[in-house]
């Protein structure tokens, strides 16, 4: 029994060292394919397998191959590969229920082909597509392993994805700890996202510190995308669970729209923007703090926050200005921002924005925007600052406030646009002119004097989606009053905004500084046509009153306007002009009154020189109450639907009536009265 015994365990033995020395890991690297094809559900394949037994047992694997999944067979590249890949467990820990424990994972040259498709298809979705869904389950969250070293050398990951016109290369590697200073984790960037290029420099702490919940994760990184630049300093706080963040946000570039491929935030156009602040995140919001920059001409700062949970995304935005030029914010009302006008707009007999509001943006965020502007630089029509509080819910914009300073006085907008069929709005909007002071909104003006008010009301409703569409089909009406407003011949033209006022004020024989009394416009709008209900203008000695209409779909004129003294006139050739033509260069020309009397004038200087000025005399055509009636039917039944009230003045709005004074003669005048009143003429010229 014992010769027995000892053969048996001597055979044994030898078995054992024979084992020892002839055992090949490679024996199970068929085992170790099937399961880990089974387990990715896409060919899985290794070249040799090493391990190293122990408390902290090793494998590596050589040849790493991870092959494409079904219907991505025609990817020129495999899903993944390494040329090494090594990985050490601490076993005995795990035996004793300590937990799991990496100490080390290593991969020399890994490669990656991520992909997805324009029809949502992917390739990195591990699921079985033939397999049920699990039930759910109320199971506490896997914990993480303590993971120690990674080391990675020559990485490279590629990420196309359709939907994001991305095509990019991320090149990683790692670097061991000097000294005290820790490892770190390189990325470059290079290739396209968004249909821009991109290429990027990011430099990471260690990945050891990613779950390091006590210790902040530092990070430095440079991006451009196309013309944007964006940069990135400081540190994270357990970066695994967002617990929050200490970084340095610094963005730069010529349109912050181009923001939104990074952002996934819609911002209208606008000119070119220099912005740095704090970031900072949590699971429940991403928050850009204090920050300040400049944007054109304008500065920008304040606070931007997001709820990412949400879907769409909450975005929450108070911003300020202290200096802002009013061009830099065109993009907000689809014009072109900045000061630069386009080649397009300057050759197009077009003024009106027709650049469309982009619908699918605006789904895709709900926000609340507070912006504040404490002071307003621009020459042109300098008001003096701005208050906007303006809110997106599931596409449709609320304008609850937009309101400007001019002096003690006020114009202010509200309004809403909700979405409608083919990307259209469905839009009401109400003007509130209040108390302008007609010196402050003319203050650029250098001619202007003289004081007076301008109130009344503007509404609006349409379907478009575009300034242009809105205004060419909308319904509504103007109703403005200005009271005692100073020397029309400064006032009009630029209040009309055109180059056409000073030729206006020419041919209807208004004569320099003249005094102006009032002004009355009530003018309905139907379907994008503005007709008049009553147009009347009063100086110290002259009566204009307007007809006509106002086509806003084509932007052309087709107006008259007539002017009277209320005085005994000289060298005055009245009647009618008649305005037609494109809204920016209209055609001005004299009626057929003013072209007779015009013929008669020349024909006299022929015949009898004194003669001359028998045509252009003028009699007064008496003073009368024409603004208190203007006034009064604007009240009554005003084009804007709402009455004027007292938004002049201060108080209830008024129209300065002329004094009611003696009827002046109109019997004709004899010669010599005549040549009396030319040489005074001659004399005040």
């Amino acid at each position: 029994m014992r010769r027995v015994l000892t053969a048996v365990a001597g055979g044994i033995a030898l078995f054992l060292v024979l084992l020892i020395l002839l055992w090949n890991w490679d024996w199970f690297v068929p085992l170790v394919d099937r399961r880990a094809s089974a387990a990715l559900h896409r060919p899985v394949s290794i070249a040799h397998l090493h391990v190293r037994l122990g408390f902290t047992t090793t494998v590596s694997v050589d040849d790493l191959q991870i092959r494409q999944p079904e219907g991505f067979e025609k990817e020129k590249e495999l899903f993944a590969s390494a040329k090494k890949a090594t990985v050490s467990v601490n076993v005995w820990r795990y035996i004793t229920h300590k937990g799991l424990e990496v100490p080390l994972i290593a991969l020399d040259t890994p490669k990656g082909d991520i992909v997805a498709l324009a029809n949502g298809k992917n390739n990195y979705t591990f699921t079985d597509p033939d397999a049920k869904p699990a039930p759910q389950s109320s199971t506490q969250p896997i914990a993480l392993p303590r993971i120690g070293d990674v080391v990675i050398t020559n990485g490279d990951i590629r990420i196309a994805m359709a939907k994001l016109k991305t095509d990019m290369h991320v090149l990683m590697h790692t670097t061991p700890p000097k000294g005290e200073q820790d490892g770190s984790i390189v990325i470059d960037l290079k290739g396209r996202y968004a249909q821009a290029p991109i290429s990027g420099h990011i430099v990471g702490g260690s990945l050891l510190t990613l779950t390091n919940s006590t210790r902040p994760y530092p990070i430095d990184a440079r991006l451009e995308n196309g013309p944007t630049y964006v940069t990135l300093r400081g540190a994270i706080d357990d970066p695994l669970h967002f617990k929050g963040t200490k970084l340095v946000l610094h963005f730069a570039g010529p349109d912050m729209s181009l923001l939104y491929a990074l952002t996934g935030i819609p911002i209208p156009q606008t000119p070119s923007y220099s912005v740095s602040g704090k970031l900072d995140y949590t699971s429940a919001h991403i928050r850009f703090s204090n920050f300040s920059g400049k944007m054109g001409s304008s500065d920008i700062g304040g606070t931007i926050a997001v709820d990412p949970q949400t879907k769409p995304i909450t975005v929450d935005a108070n911003l300020y200005s202290h200096h802002v030029d009013l061009k830099d914010l065109g993009g907000f009302i689809g014009a072109k921002p900045g000061h630069e006008e386009s080649k397009k707009t300057a050759t197009s007999d077009r003024i009106l924005p027709s650049q469309p509001i982009n619908v699918p943006k605006l789904n895709a965020v709900n926000a609340h925007l507070v912006y504040k502007g404490d002071r307003i630089e621009n020459k042109d029509m300098p008001l003096d600052n701005i208050l906007a509080d303006i809110t997106v819910q599931d596409g449709a914009i609320a304008i609850n406030k937009l309101n400007f300073a001019v002096g003690n006085g006020t114009l202010g907008l509200s309004g809403a646009l909700d979405p409608a069929q083919n990307g259209q709005f469905k839009t009401h909007f109400k003007v509130d002119v209040s108390r302008l002071s007609i010196q402050r909104l003319m203050k650029a003006t250098e001619t202007f004097k003289g004081s007076g008010t301008l109130g009344g009301h503007i509404t609006l409703a349409a379907t478009g989606n575009s300034i242009a569409s809105l205004l060419g089909n909308g319904n509504g009406g103007v109703t403005l009053v200005v009271d005692h407003g100073g020397d029309v011949s400064a006032l009009l033209p630029d209040l009309i905004g055109l180059k056409i006022g000073s030729a206006i004020l020419s041919a209807l024989g208004i004569p320099d500084r003249s005094d102006l009394k009032c002004f009355i416009a009530d003018m309905p709008l139907r379907q994008g046509i503005l007709s008049t209900n009553s147009l009347l203008l009063m100086t110290n000695n002259t009566r204009t009153l307007g007809g006509g209409s106002v086509n806003l779909k084509n932007e052309t004129l087709d107006y008259h306007v007539t002017t009277r003294s209320t005085s005994f006139n000289v060298l005055s050739l009245p009647g009618r002009v008649n305005i037609t033509g494109p809204l920016k260069s209209p055609t001005i020309m004299p009626g057929a009154e003013i072209i007779g009397r015009a013929a008669a004038t020349a024909g006299l200087a022929i015949a009898f020189p004194p003669a001359v000025l028998l045509p252009t005399i003028q009699f007064g055509v008496g003073k009368g109450s024409a603004c208190e009636d203007a006034l009064a039917q604007a009240n009554n039944a005003p084009a804007a639907g709402i009455k004027p009230g007292s938004t002049t003045g201060s108080g209830a709005a008024t129209a300065q009536p002329a004094h009611h004074g003696k009827t002046v003669s109109q019997k004709p005048l004899s010669r010599k009265e005549v040549h009396s009143v030319w040489q005074q003429r001659l004399k005040h010229n």
